[in-house]
């Protein structure tokens, strides 16, 4: 399902919404987090799928890939990670304390009996538990019943304290904001609530990170280097991070933003057809975890209301088979490790290909240069093997023989 956003404006970045997030933050939260030995230097890979583009008819396929941002394997490790910082930051307003330091355990002493706590499908959660270990404090996850095993382990090596609820994602973020009040915890979320915004806001500034880095490797262009950028959806706070960037940097001449979300966790979708943040109509159980949300955040819709310009629904049939056209590559586009989350812009993009009316609507003729934001690798490698059909460690054994063979990137 596709449907225009009526709200959508062309205009310059509000002033409203940059008094909430604007470049000038992104690149001090960029700045701080570099110092994190957690993360790999440098910034990470922005392929051209110079074949994929060919197939599906566009100019150009750029596709930015978060899954080698950090052993984390997944762009979250921007996000929670910064909010924990300001968090930190704002508690302790009198230590002067210094956020690279902080980044590195250098106030161990300080934090050792600071708690913070979050609800997860994953990802937000593994990036939460590894920023709170690296900086000395402690750190509570609280999982949903549809939040396998797999992911559970990869959020417990981090020293974190699980706890299962029963329910969806939305039912452990209330028995999080529960236990919080209850304990004297902190709420490290990335959904904003009612009264709850400053945390979502850092954790959706962290990801200006990837914005900025896709602006540095075009060159620093004026010129706008995409015509469309294929963002997931989830509760919204990576489209918001992602476009309100965009949005800043090119103002009316943005690109045309595109939203894809699982069609049982359609909640951005069903935002739009409300005009104010929404529940999903679904059963918001997907094969795409980190976007099996079952309602919007208001922060984040805040900015997609007015920088949105379409939404999109697919199954998890899409997802698996664009998981699988990454992984295989082809003459000219490197294999790409792509999990569930991860491939579902491709999804879209190849769902609205395939109907020309639909593609027309959009804009995707020849002359298209579009955008993916590969969100995360195989953060579960059992659940990306059962999918694809071959391990990590084959589709990228295959990527560095293609690299050594020349191969374009």
């Amino acid at each position: 399902m596709l449907i225009a956003n009526e709200r959508a404006t062309r205009s310059a970045y509000p002033s409203e919404l940059h008094s909430v997030m604007s470049i000038a933050k992104a690149q001090e939260s960029r700045d701080w987090i570099s110092s994190w030995n957690s993360l790999n230097p440098g910034s990470t890979p922005l392929y051209e799928l110079d074949g994929l583009a060919r197939s599906l008819g566009i100019g150009k396929l750029y596709l930015k890939d978060e899954s080698v941002r950090s052993d984390l394997g997944s762009f979250k490790a921007l996000g929670a990670p910064i909010a924990l910082a300001r968090l930190i930051l704002r508690l302790w307003p009198d230590h002067n304390l210094h956020p690279k330091l902080l980044f590195n355990g250098g106030y161990r002493s300080l934090l050792k009996d600071f708690t913070v706590i979050s609800a997860t499908d994953g990802n937000h959660g593994k990036g939460l538990a590894a920023a709170a270990q690296s900086m000395g404090c402690r750190c509570v996850i609280v999982l949903h019943a549809n939040v396998s095993e797999e992911r559970e382990q990869a959020i417990a090596k981090f020293d974190a304290r699980i706890m299962r609820v029963q329910g969806n994602y939305d039912a452990s973020v209330e028995e999080a904001a529960r236990l919080a009040k209850a304990n004297d915890w902190h709420v490290v979320s990335d959904t904003s609530y009612d009264g709850y915004e400053e945390v979502p806001r850092d954790v959706m500034q962290g990801y200006g990170t990837v914005a900025a880095e896709i602006v540095e490797a075009s060159g620093g262009d004026p010129a706008v280097p995409f015509t469309h950028i294929f963002l997931q959806g989830g509760v919204g706070g990576l489209a918001a991070g992602i476009l309100s960037y965009f949005w800043e940097c090119y103002g009316e001449r943005r690109p045309t933003v595109v939203i894809v979300e699982p069609v049982q966790a359609d909640c951005l979708l069903q935002s739009a057809l409300r005009g104010v943040a929404s529940k999903t109509t679904g059963s918001v159980d997907s094969v795409m975890a980190g976007l099996a949300c079952g309602e919007a955040s208001p922060l984040a819709w805040r900015f997609l209301v007015s920088g949105a310009d379409y939404f999109m629904t697919i199954t998890d049939d899409d997802a698996v088979a664009a998981m699988r056209l990454l992984a295989i590559g082809n003459e000219l586009d490197l294999p790409v490790v792509s999990g569930e989350s991860g491939a579902a812009g491709l999804a879209g993009l190849v769902e609205l290909q395939s109907d020309a009316a639909l593609a027309a609507r959009v804009g995707l003729g020849r002359d298209a240069r579009v955008l993916l934001i590969s969100t995360e690798g195989a953060t579960a490698p059992a659940a990306y093997q059962a999918l694809v059909g071959q391990s990590e460690a084959q589709v990228l054994a295959r990527q560095r023989s293609s690299v050594r063979l020349g191969q374009s990137t």
